[in-house]
């Protein structure tokens, strides 16, 4: 198997899972970010604004999207947009605007919900449990 991305897209069910402690033991973006370098979206940070209640939430939020990098959309992709939105698709509109942007960078994006993000042409998708494996392959090496 090959190794794991180093450059990698982060969903917001695993920056979820990170601020609510859900996961057993070490999280998912623990074990990705000490092995990849992390991106998420402008679309991932806005989902996650929206979710945060109290000011403590958006702290949290706030502290964790600071450890990575937040793509944004640039102009010059807005064909490549508009193709994914006239596709019979039926992600979310975030998602889609998501799976753009991975696109675009030439990204994996890993998420916990990878069906979400199926059937979109030119998308890498990985989940937790493919990335652990990864990582588990490597360290025997």
């Amino acid at each position: 198997m090959a190794p794991a991305a180093r450059k990698i897209i982060v969903h917001t069910d695993v920056l979820i899972d990170f601020l609510t402690h859900r996961s057993r033991g070490r999280s998912v973006l623990r074990q990705i970010m000490s092995r990849s370098f992390c991106y998420t979206t402008v679309f991932n940070a806005i989902e996650l604004f929206a979710l945060a209640r109290s000011e403590r939430e958006k702290r949290a939020v706030a502290e964790a999207l600071s450890s990575m990098k937040i793509l944004g959309l640039n102009a010059k992709n807005a064909p490549a947009y508009g193709r994914l939105f006239a596709s019979p698709r039926k992600a979310g509109t975030l998602d889609l605007l998501v799976a753009g942007l991975c696109i675009e960078s030439k990204l994996p994006l890993v998420t916990g919900k990878a069906s979400d993000f199926r059937g979109i042409r030119g998308l890498k998708v990985l989940t937790p449990a493919q990335l652990e494996r990864e990582y588990l392959s490597v360290g025997k090496r």
